[in-house]
């Protein structure tokens, strides 16, 4: 077997295999025994049929056993003397079909394209300089958050004796109609409950539900902007005909420590709430500050270290991405079957991340080998005890699932590259910088 070896590009390399004639008949001798043995052709007594009848009765069978006897081996044969590391099967291309035909008499062209890591070189990742900006927590954002604590301790009280208004909770029956595509189907949804003049609110629902009462109906029209957050609106106009079911008020609770005290028990007073809120805010921020950090960090690592990335990887990635964007729309009550989504655009748009996921994965794997990190059984059983406790499950539950589906592999690999994070934070030049809301948001 002949073999000539193309570097294609970082992550694919080509081989081109020349099976011998004397491989391609010795195989075809065998398989075409094997049949003349086995088969019952009409005319000859059970295996006694001659080699050439076989070949001709059950000509494609034996051409495809061939093929599978000989392609594969040949391949991994090619592939080891070359020294590759194929990251997924290799794609594999016969190029003169027309030798088989001669059975045996002219050799077989082979043309494989192996896909493989690349060489990994990381520069520089000692010392890299960023900046670290902690918000700041001030008394607005501690009562911020105090005054929505009130909020989901609130009772929610019918309204009798007046017309709904501004904050409060009026509760519909909704049909609405796409007046730009009339064919389009109903829209429908019963106990719809819309704040008045609530976040997120489209104004019309607040200006025509305001002043109404139990068993009003209202019928009024709704344009939504290009951008709304659920594609199947955007854009749309619909003439909603809404049936008032009720009028809620929200009552706050006053604000005493008897109410403080119902809110938990590590709660004895309102001071301490307001002590606790604000220590939870600056955990957070601070929190923050550091996933940023390391966010920024490895923005410079990839800035630094330009190379080719498997398109395999990619791929794979962004379908990662995907499916977590439709299991974050699954648990938010959205059905991603009735958005409308142009789901190879937003396909598109994930790509470039998904690359330098890729990227950053493996830079973090080469300083982890650079490093010789490694992960003790210890840390990964660390980690699977905090799964468990996340997710409410029986450590022991969680940790079959991850044996049986490689989980403890993957575990592993995850904190091994957290390490090598871990690493290129130490030895970071981290300067102090003062916050800066829009900044944070352009960088964002």
């Amino acid at each position: 077997m002949k073999t000539e070896f193309v570097d294609v590009s970082p992550t694919r390399k080509e081989i081109k295999i020349e099976i011998d004639p004397a491989a391609i008949k010795q195989s075809y001798d065998e398989v075409s025994d094997r049949y003349a043995k086995q088969a019952s052709v009409p005319g000859f007594r059970p295996g006694h049929a001659p080699r050439a009848v076989v070949r001709n009765r059950f000509k494609s069978e034996i051409r495809a056993e061939v093929l599978q006897h000989l392609i594969p081996d040949a391949v991994n044969q090619a592939i080891d003397k070359h020294e590759l590391n194929a990251i997924k099967e290799p794609d594999v291309e016969l190029e003169n079909a027309a030798g088989l035909e001669k059975f045996g008499e002219e050799p077989i062209s082979v043309k494989v394209n192996v896909e493989v890591l690349p060489k990994v070189e990381v520069q520089n990742y000692k010392g890299l300089e960023v900046a670290r900006r902690i918000r700041p927590i001030t008394d607005a954002n501690v009562d911020e958050m105090f005054d929505a604590f009130r909020e989901t301790s609130a009772a929610m009280q019918p309204v009798e004796d007046r017309a709904s208004t501004t904050g409060d909770t009026v509760t519909v029956n909704l049909v609405g109609k796409f007046l730009d595509t009339p064919d389009q189907e109903d829209l429908k949804a019963e106990d719809v409950e819309v704040e008045l003049g609530g976040r997120g609110v489209q104004t019309e629902f607040t200006e025509n539900l305001t002043g109404v009462r139990a068993d009003d109906e209202k019928i009024f029209t709704v344009s939504y902007p290009e951008d709304f957050k659920s594609e199947g609106l955007a854009g749309k106009r619909l003439e909603y005909t809404a049936k008032v079911t009720a009028v809620r008020v929200k009552e706050l609770p006053e604000i005493d420590d008897e109410w403080a005290k119902s809110l938990g028990e590590e709660f004895d007073s309102v001071d301490t709430l307001r002590t606790k809120i604000r220590e939870d805010l600056e955990k957070r921020s601070t929190q923050e500050s550091d996933h940023r950090l390391r966010a920024d960090l490895m923005a410079k690592l990839l800035e630094q270290n330009e190379f080719e990335v498997p398109q395999s990887l990619i791929e794979q990635q962004t379908s990662r991405r995907l499916e977590s964007v439709v299991r974050d729309m699954i648990g938010r009550g959205v059905d991603p079957r009735n958005q409308q989504l142009n789901w190879e655009a937003a396909r598109e748009e994930l790509k470039a991340q998904a690359e330098a996921d890729v990227r950053s994965t493996l830079l973090l794997e080469r300083i982890a080998d650079e490093e010789k990190i490694e992960v003790s059984n210890e840390e990964i059983d660390a980690e699977i005890e905090a799964i468990a406790l996340s997710s409410q499950q029986p450590i022991e539950q969680v940790r079959g699932v991850l044996t049986k589906d490689g989980g403890e592999r993957s575990i592993a690999h995850r904190l091994r590259n957290r390490k090598a994070l871990d690493l290129l934070v130490e030895n970071a030049k981290v300067t102090e910088a003062e916050w800066n809301e829009e900044r944070v948001k352009d960088e964002g």
